[in-house]
């Protein structure tokens, strides 16, 4: 299966724009709860020097928190410091639609290459609606754009006939689906590995390898924001059809996403990896409200067993 979906060249994967490793970025923040440009430009050259590009404003970038200024100033930062091999993924998160809109005009002036849309999540949306609101924002927006499902957030999931349906939309580039079921995974995988039009990322962590061993086009790992390197070790091991080397670093940055995320909500999971990334000099441990930092006990059990994976500090 994985060698069918290889080109002549043995690049992965073949044909397509949007793929490889995707990570959603943390939204780094000052004492003041300003962004923080200076760890922002550190994190994107770490992303660059792997290989990688940024989510920007995405659910582990704390994204319905953050203003409309900030946020601006994020997209810009991350625009600012983009490589050659990056594409800035902008996420969009919100009940207004106008805004939603305004705010997917407003990333692509500032040079983002797509946007990332969750659904509006205050009330429950019947599939109709759902294909409603991708397909006016694919008409208004000025960049493509990719479909986010993430139930654990929205509380819905995006029925895959209307995936299949929104697919064909010349201005809707791909899915990226966080959701839990391996049956979901599989068959999306199978629907679109072929697409050379549209692309799936598989958004679920423990499933990076597997997921991309079934054909996906990526992975959207939010524990790359800790360990980039070991993400591109994995790619790379995957790519030259080393998969032994490919699950060792899979189970690998698994143990590092047990640590912050196990007997944690996933806003407290975010604290938990901010915190991981401080201890790495990347950035500050702050959080935008409603969210707040680990307690001082949680955080000195959390650093003991950061000891314990003996993360270096880059």
């Amino acid at each position: 299966m994985i060698d069918d979906y290889m080109n002549e060249k043995n690049e992965y994967p073949a044909g397509k724009k949007y793929a490889g490793i995707v990570v959603p970025m943390i939204t780094p923040l000052t004492k003041e709860l300003q962004p923080d440009v200076e760890a922002v430009k550190k994190i994107m050259l770490q992303f660059a020097q792997n290989n990688i590009s940024p989510l920007v404003l995405g659910t582990t970038g704390e994204s319905p928190s953050i203003g409309k200024k900030e946020s601006e100033m994020f997209v810009a930062t991350a625009v600012q410091c983009k490589q050659g091999n990056q594409i800035i993924y902008a996420g969009l998160v919100g009940n207004n639609f106008a805004e939603v809109i305004e705010s997917a005009k407003c990333y692509a002036g500032l040079g983002a290459d797509v946007v990332v849309a969750t659904l509006p999540s205050y009330y429950t949306l019947t599939p109709a609606q759902m294909e409603n609101f991708y397909l006016q924002l694919a008409e208004q927006s000025p960049c493509p754009v990719m479909m986010y499902n993430i139930k654990a957030t929205t509380q819905m999931t995006i029925p895959l006939d209307v995936v299949a349906r929104l697919s064909k939309h010349p201005n809707i580039k791909g899915l990226k689906d966080s959701e839990r079921d391996p049956e979901r995974l599989k068959e999306c995988i199978d629907t679109y590995k072929n697409n050379k039009d549209f692309s799936f990322f598989c958004g679920w962590g423990a499933q990076g390898f597997s997921s991309l061993a079934m054909g996906a086009d990526g992975i959207v790992p939010s524990t790359g924001n800790i360990v980039p390197e070991l993400y591109k070790k994995m790619y790379d091991a995957f790519v030259s059809q080393n998969f032994d080397a490919a699950k060792k670093y899979q189970q690998e940055t698994d143990d590092i996403a047990v640590l912050y995320q196990k007997d944690r909500t996933l806003g407290q999971s975010l604290a938990a990896l901010k915190l991981m990334m401080h201890a790495r000099n990347m950035c500050q441990p702050y959080m935008m409200p409603p969210l707040t930092e680990l307690s001082a006990e949680e955080k000195n059990d959390f650093e003991l067993k950061m000891d314990d994976l003996k993360l270096s500090v880059v």
